[in-house]
């Protein structure tokens, strides 16, 4: 098993990215009410097959080319079943796919969020052509971060991947969302 939540959201984001995603939408909810985290994550990548939907969580099912397992979603879904989640996949050839996951918050077993800015940074700094959409909600607040309006502030000549830029977004979301839970409680 990974040892946080934003470990094994990377492992989905890099099938979003392998699948052509342009666009990724992630959506973390963390609710102390509803003792749940909601995840979801949706991306604009070439879909699967109903038959490859079925199939997506074995481990013994990849798209990948240099190895014959693939263990991200397979990990995510035994993550779920252990922390009395719900896991579901939906996809469509051509359109996309769209990850969602619940969690039960208080499980015993459910590993720690993790570093979500570190999580987005890994995803920008190998892939940074990417549009990325993050949002981080609990009972009363939101953070959300979009790649589109970064750059619009940088223009072009600035790549996301340039490594001070990919600090300054790691600790923008950290920050971001520490703020979010601060203003929670």
């Amino acid at each position: 098993m990974m040892q946080d939540l934003a470990m094994h959201m990377l492992e989905i984001i890099m099938n979003s990215i392998a699948a052509g995603a342009s666009l990724i939408r992630i959506l973390f909810i963390d609710s102390k009410a509803k003792d749940e985290i909601q995840i979801e994550l949706e991306d604009n990548g070439k879909g699967m097959s109903e038959e490859m939907v079925k199939r997506v969580t074995d481990p013994f099912t990849t798209g990948r080319t240099t190895r014959k397992v693939g263990l991200g979603v397979s990990f995510m879904k035994g993550l779920t079943e252990q922390c009395n989640g719900v896991f579901d996949v939906k996809s469509q050839l051509g359109v996309g796919t769209t990850v969602y996951v619940s969690l039960q918050r208080s499980h015993i077993d459910l590993p720690p969020l993790g570093n979500l800015g570190e999580m987005m940074m890994a995803a920008i700094q190998g892939n940074a052509d990417i549009n990325y959409q993050f949002t981080y909600k609990n009972d009363s607040n939101e953070f959300a971060f979009d790649t589109i309006e970064v750059r619009k502030e940088l223009g072009d000549e600035v790549p996301l991947n340039e490594p001070q830029i990919l600090l300054w977004i790691r600790d923008y979301i950290n920050e971001g969302i520490q703020q979010a839970k601060e203003e929670q409680l």
